[in-house]
């Protein structure tokens, strides 16, 4: 569409070197800060919210094949201010740009948006969370374990736990620091629930460090 083809981001050089060296020089950057990127795409997700459905799902598409990550970012920031618009089909199509130019950034920025989803329709979170889980792709499997981060009293144990004994033994950083990540949340609404959790599985140092930060 020429709404997203016309949608061009201004480049600060200065901030391109290093931004694009703390994500290890896999993508090109505008050199955008969070605030700058805001700013200059405010406009532009404004108007996708007066966009029929399939129309920011094609804009997401195009968005994503433009170089720099800030492009990226604007992508996903557009699902997260639609998200109220969205229904199961579009979250499953959207699931598959976890598996494009995929890193930490995008993949748990993406999370957003399903967190968001589930919190909207709690009925769904089980076929949603089914989306990610025991996937052959470890970014996906990511998203399974960290799906619920921010829930409180709605957060399903049974879930977290299916998400982490499948990859408990996992030796991927990302999946690991995910695991901790999920527990050191958790550890803020139910400390107990998570001390017996550590207790009673074999988890990786590193799972188990920043999964007792706060106990």
């Amino acid at each position: 569409m020429a709404i997203f083809e016309d949608f061009t981001l201004t480049e600060n050089p200065i901030n391109q070197a290093p931004m694009a060296g703390y994500m290890r020089n896999q993508f090109p950057f505008a050199g955008l800060k969070t605030p700058d990127r805001k700013q200059q795409s405010h406009d532009l997700i404004q108007a996708s919210k007066q966009l029929p459905v399939a129309a920011v799902l094609t804009g997401v598409a195009q968005l994503y094949q433009r170089s720099q990550r800030e492009y990226q970012y604007v992508a996903i920031d557009m699902c997260v201010a639609n998200v109220r618009r969205f229904d199961f089909g579009d979250i499953r199509h959207l699931t598959s740009f976890i598996t494009k130019k995929s890193w930490w950034d995008t993949v748990d920025t993406w999370r957003k948006v399903f967190g968001l989803y589930i919190r909207r329709h709690p009925e769904q979170k089980q076929v949603v969370f089914d989306l990610f889980y025991q996937s052959e792709n470890m970014w996906m499997r990511r998203v399974a374990i960290i799906l619920q981060l921010l829930e409180k009293e709605t957060l399903d144990q049974t879930m977290l736990t299916r998400a982490i004994e499948y990859d408990i033994s996992t030796d991927e950083f990302f999946i690991q620091k995910a695991i901790g990540w999920a527990l050191r949340d958790y550890s803020k609404t139910d400390s107990e629930w998570v001390k017996a959790f550590i207790a009673s599985h074999s988890l990786s140092k590193l799972a188990v460090r920043e999964g007792s930060k706060y106990l």
